[in-house]
Order: C-alpha cells, then sequence, then structure tokens
C-alpha cells in the first residue's frame, strides 16, 4: 500500500534515460511512492527492466529526442513537471573513441536542451537532478583518490569530457544568472538489478558464471574502481531532490560525489562473483586469460568517497559489496532463466 503522506505521492516527474538501468530502478521506486513519471525514449528497448518488470504499464512513456529543447519545454509545461532527474547519455567509452560525435550532441546538447526546457517553467520546477560520473575528473595518480569535488576536471576521452562539459553548462544554470535548482552528480560504477547492458561487468560476468555465455576479459584485471549498489543509488536520488525542492538556496549548483571509499581491482570483482556463483574453479583460466590482456583507452584508478554527501544529506550506503553482488545474482537468474526458456 503506497504511503500518501510520503513526498513522492502525487508528484510529476520526469526521467530521461527511463528505459536504462538506473532509470528504470529509480522509476520503479517512484512509482511504488506514488508518483506520476513521465519517461522520455526515443526508442523502445523491450529488453529492459522497465518492460520485464511491466513499469512501462505504470508510467507515462513519451517518444522523442532529449536534443530538442521545444519537445522537452512542452512536456515539462504540459506535465506540469516538478521533478526532473536527467540520467539519459550515451555512456559507451568505446562508442565515445569510434564516434565522439554522437556523444559530444548526446551528452552535451542534450544536457543544456533539459536544462533550457526546464527554465522555459520557472513556477512548478522544484528540482532537476543530473546525473554525470567520475570519469569527468579525468585521469589522476592514484595518490590523488579519492576524487574531491573540487578537484579541477581534467578530461581526455570524449565521453568523459562531454560529461565534464555537461556538469559546467549544469552549474551555469545553477548560478544566479538563472536560478535554476540543479544539483550535478558524480557517483562511482553502479551495479545491480536491471542492467541489461552486458558489455558491462557485472551482467557480463554471472551471465557467463550462470552458464549462458562465455566470459572474455577485456584488460588485465588492474584497474581500481569503486561500485556501489542501484538501491543506495535511488535512495540518494530522491533525497536529493526533496531536499533541494525545499531549501534550494542551500544546495542548487552543488556537485556531489557518492562512491563507498571501498575501491577494488576489476580482478576482485570478478573473482567475488566467481565465488558467490560457485565458479571459482573457472577463475583460474579467466585470470590465465586477463595476463595475456592490455586495457586500452580507460583510466587505471578511480574512486570517491561520500563525505560530502553524507554531511550535506546524512546520507551513506547501506549494502555491503557483498550483499549487493549476492542480490544481483539472484536477480539475473531468475531474468536469465526466463529470457532463455521462452
Amino acid at each position: 500500500m503506497i504511503d500518501r503522506n510520503n513526498y513522492w505521492f502525487g508528484k510529476n516527474v520526469l526521467i530521461t534515460g527511463i528505459n536504462g538501468f538506473i532509470g528504470g530502478n529509480l522509476a520503479k521506486s517512484l512509482v511504488e511512492r506514488g508518483a506520476t513519471v513521465y519517461g522520455i525514449i526515443r526508442n523502445i528497448k523491450s529488453d529492459s527492466i522497465l518492460f520485464y518488470e511491466g513499469l512501462n504499464e505504470k508510467v507515462v512513456l513519451i517518444n522523442g529526442d532529449i536534443t530538442d529543447k521545444d519537445f522537452i519545454a512542452r512536456i515539462i509545461s504540459e506535465a506540469m513537471i516538478q521533478s526532473v532527474f536527467h540520467l539519459a547519455a550515451q555512456v559507451e567509452i568505446g562508442v565515445g573513441l569510434t564516434n565522439p560525435y554522437l556523444t559530444f550532441e548526446t551528452n552535451i546538447k542534450g544536457t543544456y536542451s533539459i536544462l533550457e526546457g526546464a527554465r522555459q517553467c520557472p513556477d512548478h520546477v522544484e528540482s532537476i537532478i543530473m546525473a554525470s560520473t567520475d570519469k569527468s575528473y579525468g585521469s589522476y595518480p592514484k595518490e590523488s583518490m579519492p576524487y574531491k569535488e573540487d578537484y579541477p576536471l581534467i578530461p581526455k576521452y570524449p565521453y568523459d569530457v562531454s560529461k565534464a562539459c555537461a556538469d559546467m553548462i549544469s552549474q551555469s544554470y545553477a548560478t544566479d544568472v538563472f536560478n535554476l535548482p540543479v544539483i550535478v552528480t558524480r557517483f562511482c560504477n553502479i551495479f545491480g538489478p536491471g542492467q541489461l547492458n552486458f558489455s558491462a561487468i557485472f551482467p557480463d560476468s554471472i551471465r557467463s558464471c550462470l552458464g549462458y555465455s562465455k566470459f572474455i576479459p577485456r584488460g588485465d584485471g588492474s584497474q581500481i574502481r569503486d561500485y556501489i549498489f542501484i538501491d543506495d543509488v535511488v535512495e540518494l536520488y530522491l533525497t536529493m531532490s526533496e531536499k533541494l525542492a525545499q531549501n534550494p538556496d542551500k544546495f542548487r549548483g552543488h556537485v556531489y560525489n557518492a562512491g563507498t571509499n571501498a575501491p577494488k581491482s576489476v580482478h576482485e570483482v570478478l573473482k567475488t562473483v566467481y565465488n558467490l556463483t560457485g565458479k571459482q574453479g573457472d577463475f583460474h583460466k579467466i585470470e590465465e586469460l586477463m595476463k595475456t590482456k592490455k586495457t586500452v583507452g580507460e583510466i587505471d584508478c578511480q574512486y570517491m568517497d561520500f563525505e560530502k554527501v553524507n554531511e550535506h544529506f546524512n546520507w551513506a550506503p547501506s549494502h555491503s559489496f557483498e550483499s549487493g553482488v549476492r542480490k544481483t545474482i539472484k536477480w539475473y537468474n531468475a531474468y536469465l532463466s526466463k529470457k532463455y526458456a521462452s
């Protein structure tokens, strides 16, 4: 039963990237809280958590392009949108290297189109959460970790550059010049149920461990990353949006990192997945393969803490890495068995 007294009951919410992993999980949580959720999609992708869990029947899906500011403004105006979560992006690092134009067009123009659309509806837009990434910082030496919000942005690769540009544009709209209630979030690597991009490490390796594919490592496993569970991310997004709407002058224009401050190598991640699926023997073969690989086009070491976001929102991750991986494996087991049985 929906708690009608919770903040989100009856709120009109727009999610870009609703058909993605994070957007689908966020939509699920908002629907459960009684919000009216609108989502922009460019292409129907039925193989997503949104459709798999029947959320597409509980939200309003609108076909369109996030780079079309007039389209965005019309949605925000007609639906009386109060909260915006801009999650849509071209996130594939490889695509960024082969098609930088697409990456810049989607991630940079898409961002200022969303913000410009919101700027035209100042009377009812209460909060705008812009999803960025730790990649915006660029490559810092390992001894500089964890990233801090005040680090200069020195990105190099197209995806990283596109997100850094989007960050600065978002902060510009949050200044006294435009006065939009905007927060920029830079989170570490997010994992969990519903991540159906099988080029990502968790779905790729779990699918292999469950016997549906063969995992082929793309690097030597030495890259250091931080991994945060999707439920913790959704909770933080909702908390940020609510607090921003209630006190825009306090939070507007801030950048917030969120990680676990417990970084792990790709090697450690894979070892955990293989151990928790009972495939320890297979992991030794993966280790041997990784010794023959070299990673190209990725930053060696990235992680962040949650000091500022804890101070401002009293937030900390509630899931341990292992508990998050266990829940993720359980979800994929159900998903893949149903997918391959049909």
